[in-house]
Order: structure tokens, then sequence, then C-alpha cells
């Protein structure tokens, strides 16, 4: 199931760099590139900072097959078809569900502390849309307003503690997947953002 939902995972998150490539009029070399570190990235620095020997997409090449064909894919389609408003988001909503988890389910597995595999989740899930937004020219999402960062804390979180109660790892898999996604197509479909900084501004005084 793991293994399913993390190649399921590298095709949506491909998809999304595909589709943010192609926003930027990108040719089929560049839409591929953006594709394959947004689906590989989060796991890449995962793996690096496990000490993880080797990588996993060197270890099963099957990640890169899959994040090459769901590009060319994507770009192929969407040359005889516009993809709807808003797929970017929902795609890249449920590709950080899945990679959070994913992050987090391999820290344990390495016998990190708890606070560690959250981390490791947080960063599997939001640092390959981090290099997408940047090469692609945009702002990215997890230093916006939007609830992004948090929705995948919180479901790293859910996971870390449902896996220090629970050995049913399907249904801890299955409930912290479906609060991480269920928080960000919450906040993308009423806009829902954190606070933020006020203003520091000296404020102009009548004299």
């Amino acid at each position: 199931m793991i293994y399913l939902l993390d190649l399921f995972g590298t095709a949506v998150f491909a998809v999304t760099g595909s589709l943010a490539a192609g926003r930027k009029h990108m040719d089929l070399f560049g839409v591929v590139v953006i594709g394959l570190v947004t689906a590989l990235g989060g796991g890449t620095l995962r793996d690096l900072t496990l000490g993880a020997d080797p990588v996993f997409w060197i270890s099963d090449p099957t990640y890169i097959f899959v994040a090459a064909t769901a590009s060319i894919l994507t770009f192929a389609i969407a040359r005889f078809r516009e993809f709807p408003s808003g797929v970017l988001q929902v795609a890249d909503a449920f590709g950080l569900a899945i990679f959070t988890i994913i992050g987090a389910q391999k820290a344990l597995g390495f016998g990190t502390a708890p606070v560690i595999a959250v981390i490791m989740g947080i960063m599997t899930g939001v640092v390959g849309g981090m290099i997408r937004d940047i090469l692609s020219g945009e702002i990215p999402l997890i230093l916006q307003r939007e609830i992004y960062a948090t929705a995948s804390l919180s479901g790293a979180v859910m996971f870390v503690a449902l896996s220090r109660l629970t050995p049913n790892e399907r249904l801890n898999i299955s409930l912290a997947v479906l609060v991480t996604l269920g928080l960000r197509l919450a906040a993308i479909r009423w806009k829902l953002s954190l606070p933020v900084f006020p203003s520091m501004a000296p404020k102009n005084h009548d004299r």
C-alpha cells in the first residue's frame, strides 16, 4: 500500500510540476525537468538528511519512469485540451497529503524521534513544490498566507501520534492523509489563511 501510494504521489506531483511549467510556456524538456524535480525533490532531501543509502529513486528507478511518464502525458494532453481551472491546486493537495505521510513513515522506520519524523514528513511534502515554484518564477505556496505547511504539519503529527497508539498502519495512513488533504482542500475552497504579521510601518500623524 505504501509503495503504491508513493508512486501515485510521485505521478501527481509530476503533473503539478508539468502544469506549472506549462503556464510558463516551457518546452517538453523543461516540462519534464520541472515534473521530475517536483516529484523527487522532497524525498531526495529527506533521504539525504536521514542518511538513506542510496536515495530512493536510485535504488528504484521506477520513480523516475513514473514521474517522466506523467510529465510527458500531461504535456501531450495539454496540447489538445485545456486543464480545468484549479486542477493544479487540487492535484498539489493530493501530492502534499501523500508525500507528507510517506515521509513521516519512512523516518519512523529509521528509528527517529517523533519530532524528527514530523519534520521529515513536512520536508517530503513541501520541498518538491517549493522547487517547482522557484524554478517557474512563482512565490512558493509555503511562503504565502495559504494553509499549506500547516496542513502538512497536522497530517504528520496525526500519523506519528497514531503510530504510537495503534499498529494498524493502513488505518493510520488513511486517517492522516484525509486530515492533510481535508485541511488543504478546505483552505482552497474557502480561501482560509493564517494570520499575518502586522505592518511595522510607522503611522503618519497630522501635525
